[in-house]
């Protein structure tokens, strides 16, 4: 059902930073920020060859991802993306097993323009889940 990775999302308190990191430090090419206020996050994407890394930091106080800070002021690894052909066919057959879809279970429209849903850590290892329409 998966497909490929598609980014890996890291958490931080200080984008400008990070995206130097990756661009200064490891040589990678970094995307301009992108305010995302429907999600409430702030995003950067750092091209690698074979996938992508995801810089998040909080769009307001209300934010998942000031949230996801508050417990771990270091910042660090957010959620993994996922790729699937059927992001409607993928929700229904993982509730069928007994999945947990956070927010109302329909796909809203993320970072790429893509349909995209979250699936609770609790039901995978305690890792947040991203699934992306291919």
């Amino acid at each position: 059902m998966i497909g490929r990775l598609n980014h890996v999302a890291i958490a931080t308190r200080d984008l400008r930073k990070a995206s130097a990191i990756y661009r200064d430090t490891l040589g990678a090419e970094v995307s301009e920020p992108v305010q995302l206020p429907e999600h409430g996050v702030i995003t950067v994407f750092v091209e690698l060859p074979n996938t992508k890394i995801e810089l998040l930091e909080p769009l307001g106080e209300n934010s998942p991802i000031a949230k996801f800070l508050e417990k771990n002021p270091g910042g660090g690894m957010h959620h993994l993306c996922y790729e699937v052909d059927d992001i409607i066919a993928a929700r229904d057959r993982l509730k069928e097993k007994g999945a947990t879809v956070i927010g109302s279970g329909e796909p809203r429209i993320g970072a790429h323009g893509k349909p995209v849903l979250f699936l609770h850590p609790k039901d995978f290892g305690g890792t947040l889940v991203e699934l992306e329409q291919a």
